[in-house]
């Protein structure tokens, strides 16, 4: 019997998700408590999603596809907060002199095709899972710990590419991003870490920024990393992949 031919990924897919940007007086007490606390900052994030699911469902984020990402400008005294999702975010609720300027509200939708070539940004929880002891079948995966080298955390990224002709998952299980990049285009930067006080208390979640140029390889499984985003923390500002 011949070989099963290899299936080839479709050559386009479209991405489509509304993006949210708002401009925050960072030292207004409603950010700046959002600066100092990640459950806190996840609240402010889904503060513009009420009603789409039933309050208290535990995967409402997952649900509406929110994602986000945060910069912040302590010298000028700005937050740039960065929100996407597969809903429409309503940001009436914001409390007054929060925001520095009206949100804006966009919908992005564009076509991406194998061969396309994007400047990307992401900000990722680069973990990996610690083994303790001898190898076992039956041994528990491993503690999650945080990659906290510049160096490390490129080679997290690296291994989440997806070079031409090669499926979505790689042989180890881990899900592909659709895309392929030059290890020299890719800057890192270790970003503080964020935490929780309070019930919270023990959240920790390391940061790293990841920029770059991508080369669409697998449009589909591209457009589900934007979408869904990727590595873990995604609640908490982290594995949205802006591209354009």
């Amino acid at each position: 019997m011949g070989r099963h031919p290899v299936t080839k990924p479709p050559s386009a897919a479209r991405f489509v998700a509304t993006h949210s940007v708002l401009t925050m007086d960072a030292r207004h007490p409603y950010t700046a408590k959002s600066l100092v606390d990640a459950q806190d900052m996840h609240r402010t994030v889904m503060s513009g999603f009420r009603g789409w699911v039933t309050d208290g469902d535990p995967d409402a984020r997952a649900q509406m596809g929110v994602l986000s990402t945060w910069s912040v400008d302590l010298k000028a005294g700005a937050l740039v907060l960065v929100v996407q999702s597969r809903v429409p975010g309503d940001w009436a609720g914001m409390p007054r002199g929060a925001l520095t300027d009206k949100p804006h509200v966009i919908t992005v939708d564009r076509t991406l095709r194998t061969g396309d070539s994007l400047t990307f940004r992401t900000v990722v929880n680069p973990t990996y899972n610690r083994l303790s002891g001898p190898p076992a079948p039956d041994r528990p995966r491993g503690r999650r710990t945080a990659h906290t080298r510049p160096d490390h955390v490129k080679n997290w990224f690296l291994r989440r590419l997806q070079p031409p002709g090669e499926p979505r998952q790689a042989p180890d299980g881990l899900t592909r991003i659709g895309a392929t990049a030059e290890e020299e285009s890719l800057a890192v930067r270790m970003l503080p870490t964020v935490t929780s006080p309070g019930p919270h208390k023990g959240l920790r979640i390391v940061r790293a920024e990841i920029r770059g140029t991508l080369t669409v390889t697998d449009p589909a499984a591209l457009v589900d990393a934007m979408t869904q985003g990727i590595g873990h923390a995604r609640a908490y500002g982290c594995g949205l992949l802006l591209t354009r």
